[in-house]
């Protein structure tokens, strides 16, 4: 135990932040933090990110679908902010916004693996920061002593170590026995090379031109052989390729062997791949999608909602939650989420059925339906009232008043039928069916 807390205190003395007034610079026990603003965080797999458009596309996806999605903070269902909230949807650090941040820190958890983020604190605890980490300057620590994860950060500009709950740590699936996610990228490290030697084959074979054996008669002058030759060279320059056999010489041609079907069948192949590997559907990677296969656009989506990204929100959302909120605040109710309801509305008929029955149930007001539209709150008196369909009456009316005007409301109706019934039927008292309401 006492190595481990010499260890420990090279890195970190008492492990205990230290914020100057001054909100562009950091300083603590043994680095110093004023040159992270001006840092590019990119991890080792970057080139792969520039260089293959199937890998690009779907990572940006991801990334701008989470990064846009609305985050907020509640207490007990029940929206609120403060100065932590600000930092998931505002600005994060005096060099980035929420939006950034959290883009940034998709796009290096797909591509790395792993996306980290340090939070900065004040002398009382609280996050007045979040500045992301470059994956490759990150080494996880385990102290073997009460089994606790730390991060050491080690780059030229900065070193320290500091507890698991100071740094935001999202990632792709981990092992049982590690701590670290696995790159969708190492995964995909050999159907990569695959489409990359494929291609460069293709595009060298597509480069090459025809080409040809002359063969001619011995009996040929080596003056009438040039000519010919210098005629056949002109012929395939001037015809792209179309030669006219002449007596005394034979040609054989050998063609190109590219087959555009061959890239076509390796890039389907590839992106079937990389889809499976981030856990997307096909469709996100713009293959076409089997025609008769009975999915609706509504259908994709809500099955990349539940599939794909609902496991990466709540990752985000508990990470959140532990390392930003206290554990005072988390009894008291206080939570981050994110709101996904906007990616499952649908089309304008989809949604209005759905707000219909949400309303006509008592199970959503207006106001919160005009919230999921993103339309500013009304202030009529009945905008926040549950209704239920009867035909709607408030939530809390009692059942007698209810049934009452139930009867009323029939009573009303046999009236106004009366009043407009013209011969040719039996009306009024007479007619059997016609029978008086009782109260019991």
């Amino acid at each position: 135990m006492g190595l481990w807390q010499n260890i420990k205190s090279v890195f970190t003395g008492d492990v205990k932040q230290e914020a100057n007034t001054n909100a562009n610079s950091w300083d603590g026990h043994g680095f110093h933090f004023s040159n992270w603003a001006d840092n590019n965080f990119w991890g080792n797999h970057s080139q792969v990110l520039r260089t293959n458009e199937e890998i690009f596309g779907v990572i940006s996806r991801l990334a701008n679908t989470l990064s846009s999605l609305p985050i907020h903070e509640y207490q007990n269902y029940s929206e609120t902010s403060d100065e932590v909230s600000e930092l998931l949807t505002g600005e994060s650090n005096p060099s980035m916004s929420a939006f950034q941040l959290i883009n940034q820190l998709e796009v290096s958890r797909n591509v790395d693996g792993n996306a980290y983020a340090w939070i900065e604190r004040d002398n009382n605890g609280l996050p007045i920061h979040l500045w992301p980490i470059d994956p490759g300057t990150v080494i996880v620590k385990r102290n073997i002593d009460d089994n606790s994860i730390w991060y050491e950060v080690n780059s030229d500009e900065y070193h320290f170590l500091v507890f698991n709950t100071e740094i935001i740590h999202v990632k792709h699936i981990t092992p049982l026995t590690g701590i670290l996610g696995i790159s969708p990228l190492d995964v995909l490290r050999d159907p990569l090379k695959f489409q990359k030697a494929v291609e460069d084959f293709s595009l060298n074979e597509m480069d090459k031109k025809d080409s040809y054996i002359i063969q001619y008669d011995r009996s040929v002058s080596p003056e009438n052989r040039e000519a010919m030759i210098n005629d056949f060279r002109r012929m395939v320059s001037e015809n792209g390729g179309a030669v006219v056999q002449e007596k005394g010489f034979q040609f054989d041609r050998f063609e190109s062997r590219f087959q555009p079907g061959d890239l076509s069948t390796t890039n389907s192949i590839t992106r079937s791949r990389v889809a499976t590997a981030f856990n997307v559907p096909l469709s996100f990677l713009s293959e076409t999608v089997e025609q008769g296969n009975g999915k609706s656009n509504e259908q994709i989506m809500a099955q990349f909602v539940e599939m794909t990204l609902l496991p990466i929100v709540k990752q985000y959302e508990s990470e959140f939650n532990r390392k930003l909120l206290t554990r005072s605040q988390r009894a008291r109710g206080f939570y981050f989420k994110f709101n996904v309801n906007g990616l499952l509305r649908g089309d304008t008929a989809a949604r209005t059925e759905f707000y219909q029955m949400m309303i006509r149930n008592g199970i959503a007001t207006s106001n919160d339906l005009r919230k999921l539209e993103e339309l500013p709150p009304t202030d009529n008196k009945n905008a926040d009232q549950l209704w239920i369909t009867g035909d709607l009456y408030p939530m809390d009316l009692d059942i007698q008043d209810r049934q009452k005007k139930a009867l009323s409301n029939l009573a009303s109706d046999n009236s106004d039928g009366d009043n407009t019934t013209k011969g040719g039927g039996n009306s009024g008292s007479d007619d059997p069916n016609n029978a008086k309401v009782s109260n019991n």
